[in-house]
């Protein structure tokens, strides 16, 4: 058991960063061994990395690729609610989701501790950049940004491309988020060089610790880790840097991975929210009146 102060809500989460491969049984088995290292070590909530069943297909352009896809419910759902219900824990899974023939999503599941499907999130920007083709393979999310209800907290849970945006962030925190969550697959251009991989990973960094600050509330990213070649070999495939965190209210490291596969273990405070948010009112300042304009594309 965490021992804990008065006036503390001590929530141990547990982030697994891994590489994947061509080979589906064995990454999923890698994330099954990453999931109960966590839970042995006490986590009670759980995040996995974007797209965590395969490699990061998106690469190029393929209808094969398609086949991919599953149902929710599905054989994920199914597989990792087993085992979310045997540890006790909460599970946030990443899948491609088939809702029907030609209509796809990059969806993010949380598992409740009983196995149940506690909701999903359907990732709402959708970027389409060389080595990130998501609009050829994703519609963009219909479900809105909505809290998951679990038994350890009010979900806030959004997918990679999703991270740079603060209006997404806010919109979370405006419903009543507990945490933000970030399932992610981002990497380098393995042409860059280094003072612009150091640039790129920074800024990722800097804005989700951004949303913590700007919301109060804790924030957790799960990346993946390793080189993926692009199999059209159009670019030069990605190095995914890894680097997954965890941020408390004010932006402050909590736990911090490195570029290799592992599971980050952390307790996280969720009544130190309440405190940061009385020391800092941004919701309560917010001028709500003036900010008409942000549902435009661009002020002319």
């Amino acid at each position: 058991m965490t021992s804990k102060k008065p006036n503390q809500k001590i929530l141990r989460v547990g982030l697994v960063q891994q590489a994947c491969s061509d080979n589906r049984e064995q990454t999923v088995q890698a994330t099954i061994a990453g999931i109960r290292e966590a839970a042995a070590r006490g986590a009670q909530l759980v995040l996995l990395q974007e797209l965590h069943t395969s490699l990061y297909f998106c690469q190029h352009e393929s209808t094969d690729l398609f086949d991919l896809a599953e149902p929710i419910p599905g054989p994920s759902t199914e597989q990792f609610g087993a085992l979310a219900k045997e540890l006790g824990i909460v599970l946030v899974i990443s899948l491609f989701e088939r809702r029907a023939a030609g209509l796809y999503h990059n969806t993010a599941v949380v598992l409740e501790r009983d196995g149940s499907i506690a909701g999903i999130y359907r990732k709402m920007h959708i970027p389409d950049d060389p080595g990130y083709y998501e609009k050829f393979y994703f519609t963009p999310g219909d479900l809105g940004f909505q809290p998951i209800e679990t038994s350890v907290g009010k979900l806030g849970l959004l997918v990679c491309w999703d991270q740079w945006y603060p209006e997404a962030a806010r919109m979370m925190a405006l419903a009543g988020a507990d945490l933000l969550l970030y399932p992610t697959a981002i990497g380098w251009n393995p042409v860059d060089d280094a003072a612009e991989q150091a640039r790129q990973r920074d800024a990722w960094i800097t804005i989700q610790r951004a949303h913590a600050v700007a919301n109060g509330l804790p924030v957790l990213v799960a990346n993946r880790v390793g080189f993926e070649a692009d199999p059209s070999t159009q670019t030069q495939g990605s190095q995914f840097w890894g680097h997954s965190f965890v941020a408390g209210p004010q932006g402050e490291f909590i736990a911090t991975a490195d570029e290799s596969a592992q599971v980050l273990v952390a307790d996280v405070d969720l009544a130190r929210s309440e405190n940061v948010r009385r020391w800092w009112p941004f919701l309560r300042d917010r001028r709500i009146e003036a900010y008409g304009d942000l549902t435009k594309r661009y002020r002319d």
